[in-house]
């Protein structure tokens, strides 16, 4: 793979966020090729690292199209982890997903494993080992995409993967999907830290209009996100800075050793969250012995301007909005977040007709790290107690 180098970045603290990095070309083999400015992944060695990297697929009643279109799309190399909160009953849903998966599976032998997000034995397993931020009020995993995508890192991390990427079940294009995980593995290539992680940057957005498909730069919410993102940063460091541009960055990866140090929000707010928190924790030389590795090697943010656009499923205005409230309210209750921004987002907000005079954009529900969970023992105890895991060749 051919991509820009990434010449310019900006450092925070720790954290060192890097200019976004267009693909060149998809395929390259020798190293020949290359330069100041253009960066070769090799095939070869994209291909290599692609058997770690375990991809999880979040997914809550998708069309089974869509579905099988992303299983097929994802490189055979990599390990897959389905986690659904689809319905059980009136229709089950759940159970037209798991013959889908047996179908797929009897035709590639594809690595495995699937769950439900409501599973008992799943349940069970987080509260024997003391970890309930993630259950609800009856002792269930809680709705969310958040929810899910904890789920599966920790499945991840049981299987020994050393990073763990995340692609929507929604997608329209498979061939966009199949990128997006080479992407990753480009990503990781080029990180010189064991805390990398890589956020993809779609280079259009389709949307249908009365003259056919108009190809968008970004989305409502991603422009949104990405400019008070990036005046987040700006207060933080004192210069102004456009560098963000995966703010709501739905498609992206990390180090199973990142993963494990971060708290997790929940609902859309979980994508800006990670950024946000990153900033908050290691933008600063403060409290430095608790996480001195990372101070030592440092956080590698990559952003990669994907070659095929990205075509999802419409979820509709309503949609939009909760993207957005829940996104701006991760700025919002930061700390990093003075009250000049504060007063900002909030008239933007009601601007858009989300919030009413005198609301606030409600804080986020986070999850704490993983890093403390037996993942062996928790393991253990969703196979001796689930109803709905499937695994695999694994």
């Amino acid at each position: 793979m051919l991509l820009e180098a990434p010449v310019y970045k900006e450092l925070f603290g720790a954290v060192e966020i890097y200019e976004v990095q267009k693909v060149i070309k998809l395929d390259t083999q020798t190293k020949d090729v290359g330069s100041f400015t253009v960066k070769n992944v090799p095939r070869e060695d994209i291909y290599r690292i692609l058997e770690d990297i375990a991809i999880v697929v979040p997914m809550k009643n998708e069309k089974l199209q869509l579905v099988d279109g992303v299983l097929k799309a994802i490189p055979h190399q990599c390990p897959i982890i389905l986690v659904s909160n689809s319905k059980r009953e009136g229709p089950n849903l759940f159970k037209q997903e798991v013959d889908l998966v047996k179908h797929f599976y009897n035709l590639t032998h594809s690595k495995i494993i699937m769950v439900h997000q409501k599973d008992g034995g799943v349940a069970k397993a987080f509260q024997e080992l003391g970890y309930t931020d993630i259950l609800n009020k009856d002792g269930f995993v809680r709705s969310g995409k958040g929810e899910g995508m904890l789920v599966g890192i920790l499945l991840a991390k049981a299987i020994g993967a050393k990073y763990v990427g995340f692609v929507d079940a929604d997608n329209y294009i498979p061939g966009a999907v199949n990128e997006y995980i080479k992407d990753y593995a480009a990503g990781f290539l080029m990180s010189e830290t064991d805390y990398s992680m890589v956020r993809l940057s779609w280079r259009h957005k389709p949307k249908v209009g009365k003259r056919g498909l108009y190809f968008r730069k970004w989305g409502r919410v991603s422009e949104i996100t990405n400019r008070y993102m990036n005046y987040l940063i700006g207060e933080g460091t004192n210069f102004e800075t456009n560098i963000v541009v995966t703010g709501n960055a739905g498609e992206h990866a990390m180090t199973i050793k990142l993963a494990e140090i971060m708290p997790f929000s929940t609902g859309y707010s979980i994508e800006p969250f990670e950024l946000v928190y990153l900033f908050e924790r290691f933008g600063a030389w403060e409290n430095v012995e608790e996480y001195k590795e990372v101070y030592d090697q440092g956080v590698e943010i990559f952003q990669i301007e994907t070659l095929n656009p990205h075509l999802h499923e419409e979820k509709g205005r309503e949609h939009i909005a909760d993207m957005i409230l829940s996104s701006l309210g991760t700025i919002y209750h930061s700390k990093l977040a003075s009250n000049r921004l504060k007063t900002r987002i909030l008239e933007d907000l009601k601007l858009h007709g989300i919030l009413n005079e005198g609301e606030e954009p409600p804080k986020p529900l986070t999850m704490s790290p993983i890093k403390d969970i037996d993942v062996e023992k928790w393991m253990e105890v969703v196979e001796d107690n689930s109803e709905t895991l499937l695994k695999f060749e694994m």
